[in-house]
């Protein structure tokens, strides 16, 4: 079922205009270079297919699971040589490019920059993390985007009508139709395979038509779209993280069960809530970086499947915990102060005055100790002069910071002598 034309691709519909790169890529109006990023299934590789059959130029195929340096070496050698000969452009197509390493994506650049070869590379994962930066600054990249459902069931039901797919053989319930849409999750070749997974089912059960029930029993596990290694992980973990900021308990479990069920490592699970305890619960709550501390500690100590419940339970303290962010602010400030130059030498009497000779130099003279006076604090300078009176910490009201806030006020007083 692989699109013949280009009238015939389903998507992509921002890149299809007019002068658009990819349609004069496929059209052969100008021989640039290209990188094609998006998800699996959204049509990359049938985008180098059309572009192979509806141009004069001769077209190379590669894959990075297999190729090296050395098969790439002999294809632009040859593309040289066709050049040179008067013979057609050379387009050199590499899927997943990604997994070229930097000796390898390194071998290309001359042959691009000088148009030996028209590169046109496939990948699933972030080209500005995946591909070097010299290679990636000689290509057009183009991003492309999942199918929508409207779009997937599209291309069902010309599977089903087409002579290239099921020509008719049996027809779609509405309810199974949803289903394979919602399994799809975007993904062209997942959609299909499911359809044909579910044909199967019906035909060897003598029905002409899909129903719920047959599509349920032929693909029953739905289409999850993560990769630990990929730009996907990065998405669904900084989805968790707002969501459990944002208070949304619910939207924040959804988020740890994709995870859980993707088989992220729940020691990366855990990291991540022990600093968001701290980053965006801190003084609000302090048992919040307690729990989140347990969570990883039961991470090492239980070790999956069943460290999920202790990792459900510090989501779900962390998502309905009161927030502040004054932690980070904080400690922001004061490193700001710090990088700025802003700093001096120890005062005098907060010196380690332990060593032979320190009291000869002034160290610890004047020193003042909190325990000897009832109220258990004293005034006296702590930092260098040169932050006397700056204001790091700005605690809120939110939850057990503001009991905190009161006490920052009249612990200020008292050592600064009244705010001075």
């Amino acid at each position: 079922m692989r699109p013949r034309t280009l009238d015939e691709l389903v998507g992509q519909g921002h890149l299809l205009t007019p002068g658009a790169p990819l349609r004069r890529l496929v059209e052969g109006d100008t021989p640039m270079s290209v990188i094609l990023w998006g998800p699996p299934g959204c049509g990359k590789t049938t985008i180098a297919h059309l572009v192979a059959g509806a141009t004069n130029r001769r077209f190379v195929a590669m894959s990075a699971l297999s190729a090296g340096v050395k098969d790439v070496r002999a294809v632009i050698a040859e593309a040289r040589r066709t050049r040179r000969s008067g013979g057609a452009q050379t387009v050199l197509f590499i899927d997943e490019v990604h997994r070229f390493s930097k000796t390898q994506q390194d071998s290309l650049l001359a042959a691009v920059e000088d148009r030996t070869v028209t590169l046109l590379a496939a990948t699933t994962e972030n080209p500005y993390f995946s591909v070097i930066s010299p290679l990636l600054s000689r290509c057009v990249l183009l991003t492309l985007q999942p199918l929508g459902d409207d779009q997937v069931r599209t291309l069902l039901r010309r599977a089903l009508s087409d002579e290239r797919g099921l020509g008719g053989a049996v027809t779609l319930s509405a309810e199974a139709e949803d289903h394979l849409v919602r399994l799809a999750g975007g993904d062209t070749r997942k959609a299909l395979t499911a359809l044909e997974a579910a044909a199967s089912g019906a035909q060897a059960q003598g029905l002409t038509e899909i129903d719920l029930a047959t599509a349920e029993k032929a693909v029953d596990v739905a289409a999850l779209r993560y990769d630990r290694a990929g730009d996907a992980h990065y998405d669904v973990v900084s989805a968790f993280i707002k969501s459990m900021r944002g208070s949304d308990v619910d939207a924040a479990l959804h988020w740890l069960a994709r995870m859980l069920v993707a088989g992220e490592d729940p020691r990366f699970i855990a990291r991540r809530m022990v600093i968001f305890a701290s980053e965006d619960v801190g003084m609000a709550d302090p048992m919040a970086l307690v729990v989140a501390n347990a969570a990883a500690h039961a991470v090492e100590y239980v070790g999956m499947p069943e460290v999920q419940l202790n990792l459900a339970q510090a989501v779900i303290h962390l998502a309905t915990a009161p927030k502040s962010n004054r932690v980070t602010t904080a400690i922001g400030a004061a490193m700001a102060d710090v990088r700025a130059g802003l700093g001096g030498p120890v005062p005098a009497h907060l010196r380690d005055a332990h060593y032979q000779g320190s009291r000869g130099l002034g160290h610890g003279v004047g020193y003042a100790y909190p325990h000897d006076d009832a109220r258990g604090v004293v005034t006296q300078q702590y930092p260098p002069d040169q932050v006397v009176g700056r204001d790091y910490y700005d605690p809120t009201n939110h939850g057990a910071e503001r009991a905190v806030a009161e006490r920052v006020v009249r612990l200020r007083r008292i050592v600064r002598r009244d705010g001075q």
